[in-house]
């Protein structure tokens, strides 16, 4: 007789562990990697949309899955939960599900990891959504903030904040752009843009044109990237265009000795070599330069040195130039990483704050006198960006702001001299740069 696990497809055991992996502080990439690593390219893009999905509309989820369960989600164990909530967005949001199937197969992995009361309530509460399907969160919140936050899947107090500070209607834009599946888009390297597009038609692959960077290009949704021969080959990179764009705004001296500082996994460090004469990658993660590695092998980069060193510590040497992607709350990128919405905490931006001054402080003292040093971050957040660069001008009094050449990007994404890409406004991740030029002293 056949074990009751078995009776659970892989993919869903695969999705349940992820989840509970996010619980004990794995991070959402590293986590599905590590379970789906023995699914086949079909269970493993099935588990992806199920596991992405449910964190993109765990709020909503969580508001129709609250009153039906007896005492509320919060007295349920923590996995039950997640199990329940992937029942749900299988039984809404996945039309390859049948109905039944969802409830059977969540109320068999409840019993598998809970017993056969917590079986018993997973069967109890999804039938129930089943028959009221119709009648769904009709009622939200009086509180604006509440229903948008409730509505659109994010945690109340991020939305107040962007409510603040953009208006209800652009604040909802965002969110709706945070909830949309981030597309793979790829950089050409060692061949032009027509070439690679015709390497990748050539493999089956559909392709379409990047927002605001014009040699980019989107792949078709569900593309298993590492198996394409232009990818073997390292004739493309992967990076999407508000990571682009900041090297670009950048606009480094060509032929350059230049640091990229916080560099994994290595994308910009590609892009800065392609016009500097030497470009030194340097990240403070033993286990994150590998991956730095990896992509100075695939592309056979020449003129890029992978270092571990701290940001911090200021110590490896004086450039011409330096850029420093800060460690930070990542609020730009949530199409890709929906866990991060929840892991996040308002104490965390004052953590990240102050981190980010450590950083800026210590990469200033690679730069030459006369030299660049930009500061970026992947957030959308005035305490990690227009706040960094304000406190950094005024403890640096040698220190200027300095825009970028004109038509160096789209003037789209400048704001008074910085950068600024927001994931509603130009349809790519949320990235924000400035640009600091050292006196000559």
């Amino acid at each position: 007789m056949p074990s009751t696990l078995l009776l659970v497809t892989d993919a869903r055991i695969a999705a349940a562990e992820t989840l509970a992996d996010l619980r004990s502080g794995a991070l959402l990439d590293a986590a599905f990697d590590r379970r789906a690593a023995d699914l086949d390219a079909r269970d493993r893009r099935w588990t992806q949309e199920l596991v992405w999905g449910m964190l993109r509309k765990r709020g909503w989820i969580d508001h129709l899955l609250a009153p039906r369960v007896r005492g509320g989600l919060a007295r349920l164990d923590a996995d039950l939960a997640d199990l329940l909530r992937l029942g749900v967005h299988q039984l809404f949001y996945m039309g390859s599900v049948p109905a039944y199937t969802a409830i059977a197969q969540t109320v068999e992995l409840a019993k598998t990891r809970h017993g056969l009361g917590a079986s018993k309530l997973a069967n109890a509460v999804l039938r129930r959504l089943d028959r009221e399907r119709e009648s769904l969160g009709a009622t939200l919140p009086a509180d604006p903030v509440e229903a948008l936050a409730i509505e659109h899947s994010h945690p109340r107090w991020m939305v107040a904040r962007w409510v603040a500070r953009w208006g209800a209607d652009e604040t909802r834009a965002l969110l709706e752009a945070n909830n949309r599946e981030a597309p793979l888009i790829v950089r050409p390297w060692g061949v032009v843009r027509e070439q690679l597009e015709a390497m990748l038609e050539s493999a089956g692959v559909q392709v379409a044109d990047a927002p605001l960077v014009e040699d980019s290009l989107v792949l078709a949704p569900g593309t298993m990237l590492t198996s394409l021969g232009a990818f073997q080959q390292g004739n493309c990179f992967v990076q999407d265009p508000a990571a682009t764009l900041v090297t670009r705004y950048a606009a480094f001296p060509e032929g350059a000795q230049v640091a990229d500082l916080c560099a994994a996994p290595g994308g910009k460090s590609v892009e800065l070599s392609r016009t500097a004469a030497h470009v030194t990658a340097a990240d403070s993660s033993e286990a994150r330069i590998t991956r730095i590695i990896e992509t100075i092998g695939r592309l056979e980069l020449e003129n890029v040195d992978p270092v571990v060193a701290d940001a911090r510590d200021g110590t490896l040497g004086q450039f011409d130039a330096v850029l420093v992607d800060a460690p930070c709350t990542g609020t730009g990128t949530f199409r890709r990483h929906p866990d991060a919405r929840w892991r996040l905490r308002t104490s965390d931006l004052a953590v990240m704050a102050a981190a980010q001054r450590a950083v800026l402080r210590g990469a200033a003292q690679n730069v030459k006198p006369g030299g660049l040093l930009v500061y970026s971050t992947c957030s959308l957040e005035p305490e990690e960006n227009d706040g960094q660069v304000e406190a950094f001008l005024s403890d640096h009094p040698g220190w200027t702001l300095e825009p970028p050449p004109a038509g160096t990007v789209p003037d789209a994404v400048l704001d008074a001299g910085r950068l600024r890409v927001l994931p509603h406004r130009h349809g790519a991740d949320g990235s924000f740069a400035a640009r600091l030029r050292r006196g000559a002293e």
